[in-house]
């Protein structure tokens, strides 16, 4: 369904794509001009899309782009979003803006750096609205080539290469099985057709939902989905990326990977849909898993004097609960996760883009070197204490609503997995207000002159990177139902897939004909 005629999503893929081209061509001075404009004209563009999205069917697929891409082998390219995902376009755009924002001062290459953010901003974009398992694998690994630029290229740290070198044959092992379990939804698609590939192939995840998955297939192909996306959310033990990555990667890029959490968003999307009775008969486990992950993170968080690593932790940790939200199966758990997921790219993002103008400004995040903040920067330290609230979920910010729906969730679903999300909630408040306490209101660790440029507060530019996120963190704290009904429909029939499903063992028509061939009678 487009009610409104234009190919939005297509426009909204391809823009900045384009736009990554036309600043690469634009002359030096100019690039980052260029950049912003056309970041600021897609964010524009998605937020005119989500007011057009229609809330009353918020439970079916709208904006839809169809085309054919490679009939040979039944793949299309698809495009659509529902009430699960519409909102994440705003939040990508608007992240994609700060981080421009952010980088304002880079030096070094600009013109290849402003034009990789752009060019990562639309596949991104493209991640989180495909709606054919192909498109969505190649938008998927084609975030890895911008992102191995912007760490080897432009990171602050020694290793900066490794870690870039790191983090992209993390994501291609984790590729391999995304890979495997989508072949075996388009072969198993086919075996219930008249079983000729590559005719009957189809890579449409509508028409692959409604395609009968015998329960021999789902625990397999729910397994390889989760193992593809637990790589990239991340959860233990594939999560050693994101703490390299914010040590030696630019704090502009690591405040994207904190904020745009495409693996949970995999899972959530894909995974448990498309092998909804394994999901119904595995939740468990996937609640242990999201459990570990939120404890074991938010242990080696408590023990971090490094913010940016303690940040990168503190991601990972939550990514844990959102997981556990997932796996409870009911509507408070799903609207929970959805609006955490949200949450990160208001809070951890700013958090971290925080990290990085202490970073720019002290040249380092280390405790040790910091202190007495708050004297010198009280608008950095003021916001800094909002975000910081809001990530331990303190009512009036929106970090409250959605860890309230996550609790009730795995209350009612998981009792006693229920007690680690309390004590990672508890865990969470503990890592962030010590080390604040400490960097922003401790003693101060040297003298600062008024007028040194080290002690200088927040500049207008970084006023406004922070200013939209902080008033999203208050409106959705005290106005949760304008997220929460854009997602109620598609959450509750996101449920309904999954709960409604009847056992399924079945032989596909290719098997049946093989049989009947090769029978003795």
């Amino acid at each position: 369904m487009n009610e409104t005629g234009l190919p939005l999503l297509s426009l909204l893929v391809l823009l900045p794509l384009i736009g990554g081209v036309m600043v690469g061509y634009s002359p030096e001075r100019l690039a980052r001009s260029v950049a912003l404009t056309i970041a600021v004209v897609e964010l524009l563009i998605t937020l005119w899309l989500l007011s057009q999205f229609n809330v009353a069917q918020g439970q079916h697929f709208q904006f839809v782009d169809n085309y054919q891409w490679i009939p040979s082998i039944g793949a299309s390219y698809m495009l659509g979003v529902d009430g699960l995902s519409v909102l994440f376009l705003p939040m990508s755009a608007l992240l994609t803006v700060s981080a421009i924002l952010a980088s304002w001062q880079t030096a070094h290459l600009k013109r290849l750096h402003f034009a990789l953010l752009l060019a990562l901003e639309g596949v991104t974009i493209g991640v989180f609205s495909a709606l054919d398992l192909l498109l969505f694998f190649l938008f998927w690994e084609l975030t890895l080539a911008p992102i191995f630029f912007l760490i080897g290229l432009w990171g602050i740290g020694p290793k900066r290469r490794n870690a870039a070198t790191k983090y992209t044959l993390m994501m291609l092992s984790g590729g391999v099985p995304l890979l495997f379990a989508i072949i075996i939804l388009a072969l198993n698609h086919a075996g219930f057709g008249s079983g000729h590939v590559p005719q009957e192939l189809t890579f449409s995840f509508p028409v692959l939902l409604e395609t009968p998955l015998p329960d021999a297939l789902q625990g397999w192909v729910l397994l390889l989905l989760v193992l593809g996306f637990a790589v990239k959310a991340p959860l233990v033990p594939f999560h050693t990326w994101l703490p390299t990555t914010a040590i030696e990667g630019p704090t502009q890029l690591t405040a994207l990977l904190t904020g745009l959490k495409l693996g949970a968003f995999g899972m959530l999307r894909f995974a448990l849909p498309l092998a909804p009775s394994a999901a119904v008969q595995y939740s468990w486990i996937l609640g242990i898993v999201g459990a570990i992950t939120l404890i074991y993170a938010a242990l080696i968080a408590l023990q971090q004097s490094n913010l940016r690593r303690l940040l990168a932790y503190a991601s990972i940790s939550h990514v844990g609960l959102v997981i556990i939200g997932i796996s409870s199966l009911n509507v408070q758990g799903v609207q929970g996760a959805v609006f955490q997921l949200l949450n990160f790219s208001l809070i951890a993002s700013s958090l971290m883009l925080i990290a990085g103008f202490l970073q720019h400004r002290l040249g380092s995040t280390e405790m040790v070197h910091l202190g007495g903040l708050a004297k010198i920067m009280p608008r950095l330290a003021s916001l800094s204490f909002l975000f910081a609230l809001a990530s331990i979920g303190v009512p009036g910010t929106s970090g409250f609503p959605a860890e309230l729906l996550l609790l009730i969730g795995i209350f009612t679903s998981h009792a006693g997995i229920a007690v680690a999300a309390l004590a990672g909630a508890v865990l969470s408040a503990a890592y962030m207000l010590i080390y604040f306490r400490g960097a922003f209101f401790g003693p101060l660790k040297r003298p600062y002159n008024p007028n040194d440029a080290l002690a200088l507060d927040l500049r207008p530019r970084e006023w406004l990177l922070l200013a939209a996120p902080a008033a999203l963190v208050l409106w959705l704290g005290f106005s949760p139902n304008s997220l929460l009904n854009t997602q109620q429909l598609a959450a509750e029939a996101w449920l309904s897939h999954l709960l409604d499903q009847p056992v399924i063992n079945v032989t596909p028509v290719a098997e049946q004909t093989d049989s009947v061939l090769t029978s003795p009678e």
